[in-house]
């Protein structure tokens, strides 16, 4: 589940990316990172401060690459949290309205119909 509290993760800063098998405890968290696709994108808090990352590339020997980069704005923050490192620091996933939408909005499908587009064409 979503920051549940029992399932709390912690990950050492060391490096441009975030390794999933440098996060401790949070076997969920793990788990989910690891489900991920390579190009996927998941918004995570880190130390506080909720960012953007996506699943890095598969090698070039086509073997998975298990880690997390930081993407757009939060590129700056991770680098300046690289300050701290070997420092832990809390990770959780969390759901940001985008991802939110993007992951409901097959349900409101049923509402895409021409008959609704002529109807609140005026709205």
């Amino acid at each position: 589940m979503v920051g549940q509290e029992s399932d709390v993760a912690t990950v050492t800063i060391r490096d441009d990316a975030i390794w999933i098998g440098h996060i401790e405890g949070g076997a969920n968290l793990q788990e989910r990172l690891r489900e991920l696709r390579a190009g996927d994108v998941v918004a995570l808090e880190v130390d506080g401060v909720v960012g953007t990352w996506e699943r890095m590339r598969d090698g070039r020997d086509g073997r998975p690459t298990l880690g997390i980069k930081p993407i757009s704005s939060t590129k700056a923050v991770w680098a300046e949290m690289r300050q701290k490192t070997g420092q832990s620091v809390p990770i959780r996933e969390v759901k940001t309205t985008d991802s939110y939408l993007s992951s409901v909005i097959g349900t409101l499908s049923e509402w895409n119909t021409s008959e609704d587009d002529v109807a609140y064409a005026d709205l």
